[in-house]
């Protein structure tokens, strides 16, 4: 899909925008909007290079994409409009939720320090609105919190934002504006400034995705956004495992992955197969000398970060939250624990009544991956998703980094499974196995010095 595909006029739109003065008041300052760009597809977008203004290597955004642009005179003019959207989460479940310009998440902003932005904002919600540029440096009228900076965007009205952008970084958008309901209602998008060095920072592929959770009772469509802790969709950009894209690599390639979280608890994101450097949070880059290693980065609530590695393990490498319940789709809380639990004569007594019934559970809960059970409409099984050797059981905030050798610059198409070479896979042991250690004791027990490691 190009650009001038994705371009449609947006309807109601006549008439000029309203810019925010410094007292308050909205005032006639340009006759024509720019186009509204839309687009409703669940899949990745291939990132469209700049064709004019500084260059850059934009962003990938998981499931998302970024939204055009048109220069006007020395200004980057985009134009964002909140409204109320359908955003399939997974194969089988969709979810009416508020975003922008289509989508939630809403599309990408991408821009280059140094310019000048001027974002027309239309609100097409049943209430009031704003847009907090969450983390960037800008004047006190253009940060965006309703009541406090300007007055809020009343339904069917445009206001415009317009600022200079003084740092690259990662850096975020979202309402402040009866908050609770709008960012429960999936309203929030990324902001990426770029470097105005291309030199600064390079990285060949450069992923982004916004952490997001929802409360959607099995067979509704629409969150409960009075929910404060127990949410039951957990989501990358409003989609969920088995249907968040993979991070498609090419073997060699410097990689940086940004993640924003939005959500009402913090998520430690890890990823298999490598360490990497936290090199950006939403307060600016992260110095050489202060960088670290690691394998997980914990992502406090409200906050960015980014980390970079040098793809050079080939594989299919898991990238998930390591909350084992934020690895869950539709899930109950109030769940009893079978395991162990003999339910021979209970399922013989429910078999009479309802043929086909499946016990489950007393042996961990495996079977709920594998087993298909009969679900309310538009919701989706708590594990999920297959893999080349069987079920993954697993959900929500998971997905696969998939690094391959000859992966074009501008494919990010799923290669499919990865095939270990011969060697390299674990396998079943049919022979003597050595002799077993065990330790039923609860204190630590100190190996002696004379100790001879077996293996």
């Amino acid at each position: 899909m190009n650009r001038r595909q994705l371009l449609t006029a947006g309807a109601g739109l006549a008439g000029a925008g309203l810019a925010m003065t410094s007292a308050g008041r909205a005032e006639t300052r340009y006759r024509d909007l720019p186009e509204a760009a839309f687009y409703d597809s669940p899949n990745t977008m291939v990132p469209l290079r700049p064709d004019n203004g500084p260059d850059y290597n934009p962003v990938v955004t998981l499931n998302g994409w970024s939204l055009p642009w048109r220069m006007n005179g020395n200004v980057k003019e985009f134009h964002l409009v909140a409204e109320p959207v359908e955003r399939i989460m997974a194969s089988g479940m969709m979810a009416r939720l508020w975003g922008y310009n289509g989508q939630s998440t809403g599309p990408t902003i991408e821009a280059v320090e140094g310019e000048r932005v001027r974002i027309y904002v239309t609100n097409r919600l049943p209430e009031h609105t704003s847009v907090h540029w969450h983390g960037l440096i800008l004047p006190s009228g253009m940060d965006g919190v309703g009541g406090l900076s300007h007055p809020a965007i009343p339904p069917g009205k445009t206001f415009v934002y317009e600022f200079d952008l003084t740092k690259s970084g990662t850096f975020m958008y979202h309402p402040h504006a009866d908050e609770m309901v709008q960012m429960a209602m999936g309203m929030m998008g990324l902001f990426i400034v770029h470097p105005r060095d291309p030199s600064f920072m390079p990285v060949d592929r450069d992923f982004a995705f916004l952490l997001a959770s929802y409360d959607i009772d099995p067979g509704t469509y629409i969150p409960r956004v009075a929910e404060m802790t127990n949410f039951n969709m957990w989501t990358w950009n409003s989609r969920i495992f088995p249907d968040i894209d993979p991070l498609v690599v090419n073997k060699g390639d410097r990689v940086r992955v940004r993640c924003g979280n939005l959500t009402m608890t913090n998520h430690p994101i890890h990823m298999h197969g490598y360490d990497f450097e936290v090199t950006c949070t939403d307060g600016g880059w992260v110095p050489e000398s202060a960088r670290w290693p690691e394998v997980s980065i914990d992502i406090p609530v409200g906050a960015m970060r980014a980390y970079e590695f040098d793809a050079v393990h080939e594989g299919d490498w898991a990238i998930h939250c390591h909350k084992s319940h934020h690895t869950m789709n539709a899930m109950g809380h109030d769940l009893p624990t079978f395991i162990g639990a003999d339910k021979s004569r209970l399922t013989g007594m429910i078999r009479r009544e309802t043929q086909g019934y499946m016990p489950m559970g007393t042996a961990g809960m495996a079977d709920m991956g594998e087993m298909s059970m009969e679900l309310p409409d538009n919701t989706v099984p708590m594990m999920t998703g297959w893999g080349p050797y069987g079920p993954l059981e697993m959900g929500g905030m998971f997905s696969v980094v998939k690094v391959r050798e000859g992966i074009a610059p501008d494919d990010y198409a799923d290669p499919g499974w990865y095939e270990n070479p011969p060697g390299t896979e674990a396998w079943e042991w049919t022979g003597e196995l050595p002799e077993e250690a065990r330790n039923t004791s609860p204190e630590t027990i100190i190996s002696p010095r004379d100790h001879v490691r077996r293996g």
